[in-house]
């Protein structure tokens, strides 16, 4: 990269956090004179109403800088390509917040954004079975990679519940994969959703909304794709990055399956909702949630720098996330609804 180039970049990088921050107060304002609030209720973690579909923000910030990007030719075009895929999801993620979408219209439109993505990425490169031929097959591996992006945009979007959590998380996904594959739009990334993240923070004074927390799912598990298509970073890699979000959303969805709980219901069961509801700051949440993940990347350079140990640092991830599980069990117990 010449030296214009690179101005060029931190440029485009600082407006990206910047243009988020004065877009975001925008939404605000507007969110608030036209009553799209989230309402407080015995199914979330938030006392008092506040407005949402701050995202929005986000993602018109992120929409023009990756184009940016593109016409500077420092992303790729099948990146650029698949991420775009992703306006449509956040259209229809907006008219949610504000009108409400049915589910089922929701889901489908989510599935028909990802194979569109996943067709533009060119699929998912074989990755490692250790020895076990028939799940790396695309008959097997093209549907399972399809549905588990599905899974990772609604756990992504269930997951934002408590103030900063979904934009901290974000943040420490995109500047890791950028530590490790020096990829100019994970930049972008991390300096717009910074931007929003400053009205974000406990106490916020705005949500992302739908329109937000569906649409870095989206983002989050195109890139991850990518990385391991071009053989950046490993699709493992970047399941134990985000761990700390998939393991809450799944695990918590199936103890809910256990009990015959009804699995559309919102809820307070996710780990992260009964550390609020037990005395916890959103705050304080905040830093365990930075603290784990330090942990976990400690954990990915350990798994990549010794291939002998990538069996046992991917149990002892598992183990870490249900030993923190468990002590929240301890403190706010999973009640049986």
């Amino acid at each position: 990269m010449n030296f214009t180039s690179l101005i060029n970049i931190s440029v485009i990088i600082a407006l990206a956090f910047l243009g988020s921050w004065i877009l975001v107060y925008v939404v605000k304002e507007l969110a608030i004179k036209f009553d799209v609030v989230d309402k407080p209720s015995d199914r979330k973690v938030h006392a008092s109403a506040t407005p949402r579909g701050g995202g929005l923000a986000v993602v018109i910030i992120w929409y023009i800088g990756i184009t940016l990007l593109y016409y500077l030719g420092e992303i790729d075009n099948e990146l650029y390509y698949a991420l775009m895929a992703g306006f449509v999801l956040a259209v229809v993620s907006l008219i949610d917040d504000i009108f409400e979408v049915r589910p089922l219209y929701r889901l489908l439109v989510q599935f028909l954004v990802v194979i569109g993505a996943f067709y533009l990425l060119g699929g998912i490169r074989k990755p490692i079975t250790f020895g076990i031929d028939v799940l790396s097959t695309p008959v097997i591996t093209y549907p399972l990679a399809i549905v588990g992006m599905v899974w990772f945009i609604n756990l992504f979007n269930f997951m934002d519940g408590a103030d900063g959590i979904a934009s901290i998380q974000a943040i420490i996904v995109a500047l890791t994969l950028h530590w490790f594959t020096g990829n100019l739009e994970l930049l972008i990334l991390a300096a717009s959703v910074l931007g929003f993240l400053y009205w974000n923070w406990p106490k916020a004074k705005i949500f992302m909304g739908d329109v937000g927390s569906t649409q870095f799912g989206f983002i989050l598990v195109v890139l991850g794709l990518h990385y391991h298509n071009t053989l950046n970073f490993s699709i493992f890699n970047w399941i134990m990055l985000t761990s700390p979000f998939w393991f809450d959303a799944t695990l918590t969805l199936y103890r809910r399956w256990r009990n015959g709980e009804n699995l559309s219901t919102t809820h307070n069961k996710f780990v992260f909702k009964r550390y609020v509801l037990a005395g916890h700051s959103h705050e304080q949440l905040d830093f365990v949630l930075i603290l784990i993940n330090i942990v976990i990347i400690l954990l990915i350079s350990l798994y990549r720098e010794w291939d002998f140990l990538k069996i046992p640092i991917y149990i002892l991830t598992l183990i870490f996330l249900y030993m923190l599980v468990r002590y929240v069990d301890k403190i706010f117990p999973f009640a049986k609804d």
